[in-house]
């Protein structure tokens, strides 16, 4: 792995249309290598998710197994499907799956019958190996504050090709010295480079890099792709993680959160208002207010995630807000003219609400267009956390746009026909 942090020049500096994806798209084209796959991200983001999953690009496929050759074989394969298939190609900027054979290593096989001979045991001999090459730690030296380990064995031309490894001398209980060719057999083998454990599995991860779609709807087809073009071992089976993880982690949350959200809310207005009538003519400003915030969200070309689910739960409360306050203008106009005893005709109801909606429209305004102003210059905000905000701020902006012609408009049409039909 090389890891290299590229520093932007502000963004005033960039050539004139460069985007953000122009330039990622740009850097990767000029910067291929073989056999390095390139993955764009940030660096923080990067440390975060390497420390917390041990994956290095926003999404991840783990392949949980029994059988290293099984676990590898299915994981390239998932990588070449993904890289090949029509659906998938043009959205993968590039897809690495982990090698987990290939090592080389040099292998002592200790013959166990002539190491009886001389009264050895398998730990004496491995012992022995051990500190020629690896080093033993045989004492610590304290230099003021600071303690080194003094660390003990054979000088690099004793230990630097395999020749030098068979002459290694084993001590015998008799005082004899035996070189380890005459105990053991050398070897080389191939073996796992590294091994990964989770679950209680042996597992292999496929990093992949996603352009021009969201994680979600990549994650969507590239499912299709895996179980249409790769067989798995048995044994085998595949886990999608990274941010889709975290995704369907927060979908699950948020299928709990937003219905006990509209459940408190609900019961909040019905308790005040005491009318089940009044409370679902209120709770329509939330349906309303949505319309704004998905078509903003469509302008501003931005994906769901949970920045705009934190935005959109706010929304309902700024909704409710905006429809209790036109019912309450409604009705305050209704109950006087009721008081009066002007209301007997349609017409009389019509100038009713007209009375509470149109003649009152500025405290309806100020209350919408506080939160517009407030929030509107978000959106043209840069620097460090404006992408996670401005997220927030977007359904806000919008549904509150949406909220506030749609309130003004269809709310009085809905009381006129409510308080019609008890007329």
């Amino acid at each position: 792995m090389v890891e290299t942090v590229i520093t932007l020049k502000p963004k005033d500096q960039w050539r004139i249309g460069m985007t953000w994806d122009q330039l990622i798209a740009e850097m990767d084209q000029k910067l291929q290598y073989p056999g390095m796959p390139n993955i764009w991200w940030m660096p923080i983001q990067t440390r975060t998710e390497m420390l917390a999953t041990g994956i290095r690009s926003g999404l991840g496929i783990k392949v949980f197994g029994d059988n290293l050759d099984d676990i590898e074989a299915s994981a390239v394969a998932i990588e070449h499907a993904l890289l090949n298939d029509e659906r998938t190609a043009p959205h993968t900027r590039s897809a690495f799956a982990e090698r987990l054979t290939g090592g080389y290593y040099i292998d002592f096989s200790i013959d166990r019958d002539k190491i009886a001979r001389y009264g050895l045991t398998v730990d004496d001999v491995q012992e022995v190996l051990s500190a020629a090459v690896g080093g033993l730690t045989v004492s610590k030296t304290i230099e003021g504050r600071e303690r080194y380990d003094i660390n003990l064995r054979y000088a690099r031309d004793f230990r630097d090709n395999p020749e030098a490894l068979k002459q290694v001398l084993v001590p015998t209980p008799s005082g004899a010295h035996v070189p380890l060719s005459q105990l053991s057999k050398l070897e080389f083998i191939n073996g796992p480079p590294m091994l990964r454990n989770e679950a209680g599995e042996l597992v292999s991860l496929i990093f992949v890099d996603v352009k021009d779609i969201s994680f979600v709807d990549y994650v969507t087809v590239a499912q299709q792709v895996v179980d249409e073009k790769v067989t798995l071992a048995q044994g085998v089976r595949v886990e999608w993680a990274g941010q889709f993880k975290y995704y369907e982690r927060v979908k699950e949350t948020l299928k709990i959160l937003v219905p006990v959200t509209l459940l408190i809310v609900f019961l909040m207005l019905f308790i005040n208002h005491g009318s089940l009538v009044e409370t679902l003519i209120i709770l329509l400003a939330i349906p309303f207010s949505l319309i704004g915030a998905v078509w903003l969200l469509y302008l501003l070309e931005y994906n769901l995630s949970i920045a705009v689910w934190v935005g959109m739960i706010a929304l309902a409360g700024l909704a409710a807000e905006m429809g209790i306050l036109m019912l309450l203008y409604l009705d305050l106009s209704y109950r006087q003219r009721i008081a009066d005893n002007r209301l007997h005709t349609q017409q009389d109801l019509t100038e009713t609400i007209v009375d509470g909606a149109a003649r009152r429209i500025r405290p309806k305004l100020m209350s919408g267009m506080t939160t517009l102003i407030g929030l509107t210059p978000i959106l043209w905000r840069t620097g460090t956390g404006a992408d996670v905000v401005k997220r927030i701020a977007a359904p806000m902006v919008g549904g509150m746009a949406s909220t506030l012609l749609l309130v003004l408009i269809v709310f009085p049409t809905i009381y006129s026909y409510w308080k019609g039909w008890k007329l």
